[in-house]
């Protein structure tokens, strides 16, 4: 017996997985302005390598056995007649209503328009720019822009490479420095030119870009890594801008619900429950929000009991891949301290298959 409407608005990692947990519980309707799941974490290896183009890229059609998925722009949250409002007018009824809307990322960790074809041709024009760049800039010295520089470097091994970075280590927001040492002895081994302490601006002419200090450097390619913006305008425009806090993540309390309500949740990057915008957090999000839902779509739920509590993520193992063959991770341990582990365990964990099977898995296809 199914109980309730449950609408999830986003289909990243925090929305399939929710919406799965419920699916077979309540009436889910999964609705993405995508028409299949886009698997960011492969995505950077796609934006350089041809034989990676369609790899990110997964049909929705056998996620849910019981649900719908609906292609559509959400605009509106309707709290008053507790309705979903898409571009088409088309309104979507709900008991309970999650918003997994996610981040925008820099490309090439982006999803361009809204078919599968629309982006593989923009990871095709970023191939394409890499193959003939003779010099490549990325900007910013966290996990994506580590990874992306590896990655750039494989492919274009007589091309010269930079990573400029505005802190004065590499993956400082892990907190890790090792870890960043590690990652910059690697990239420096592969004469990838390491730049730190340099906070990098478009220049005045075009195709340069300067430091702090006013050094300027030419590169006729550049990628940005260097942080995300939550996918929550349409929210504002929509008239719940309350509920936004000044960076525009969603404020949530510790049972992730929104605003005080008790049938409006956030999971995942759109949220504000913790500062590691990582799909471990994301997904430990959707599973507790999914067991809330659960418990609030009982009757003796309604009065909050034995609703469950968020406890945001402090330490979490990082992986970053430097390539396929190759890669850092770092794993807290008891007592406060982190295990740094080398290449053979970044590989099996993540580098070889940027976790592709897996996420296949969760969609309903097979690992291949």
């Amino acid at each position: 017996m199914l109980h309730g409407d449950v609408v999830v608005i986003g289909g990243g990692y925090a929305g399939v997985r929710v919406a799965k947990r419920l699916d077979g519980t309540a009436r889910v309707t999964l609705v993405d302005r995508k028409e299949v799941f886009f698997h960011r974490i492969a995505s950077l290896r796609a934006g350089v390598r041809p034989e990676w183009s369609v790899t990110p890229f997964i049909p929705y059609d056998r996620l849910l056995q019981h649900g719908r998925f609906v292609v559509g722009k959400v605009i509106r949250v309707d709290t008053a007649e507790r309705q979903v409002v898409l571009g088409t007018g088309e309104r979507l009824p709900y008991d309970v209503v999650v918003i997994a809307t996610g981040a925008d990322y820099p490309e090439p960790a982006r999803f361009v328009g809204s078919t599968a074809d629309e982006a593989v041709e923009a990871f095709a024009g970023h191939q394409h720019k890499v193959a003939d760049a003779e010099h490549i800039l990325v900007v910013g010295g966290g996990p994506s822009g580590v990874e992306l520089s590896a990655e750039i470097r494989l492919a274009r091994p007589d091309a010269r490479v930079t990573l400029a970075h505005s802190g004065t280590e590499l993956l400082h927001s892990t907190g890790i420095a090792r870890a960043g040492r590690r990652a910059r002895a690697w990239l420096e081994s592969h004469d990838v030119e390491v730049r730190l302490d340099s906070f990098m601006s478009p220049g005045n002419d075009f195709g340069t870009y300067r430091d702090a200090r006013g050094n300027v450097i030419a590169a006729d390619l550049s990628f940005w890594a260097t942080g995300t913006t939550p996918n929550t305008l349409w929210l504002r425009l929509g008239g719940h801008g309350d509920w936004l806090n000044e960076a525009g993540h969603i404020k949530v309390d510790r049972t992730l619900r929104v605003g005080g309500r008790l049938d409006v949740f956030a999971v995942g990057d759109v949220n504000d429950a913790t500062e590691l915008k990582i799909t471990p957090a994301a997904l430990a999000q959707a599973d507790l929000a999914a067991w809330n839902i659960r418990t609030y779509l009982n009757d003796a739920g309604r009065h909050r009991r034995d609703l469950r509590l968020y406890r945001p993520f402090h330490r979490t193992p990082v992986i970053v891949p430097f390539g396929s063959a190759d890669g850092v991770t770092a794993v807290p341990i008891p007592g406060g301290e982190t295990a740094v582990l080398g290449g053979r365990t970044s590989v099996l964990a993540k580098a070889k298959t940027l976790m592709t099977p897996y996420m296949r898995r969760q969609l309903g296809y097979t690992a291949t």
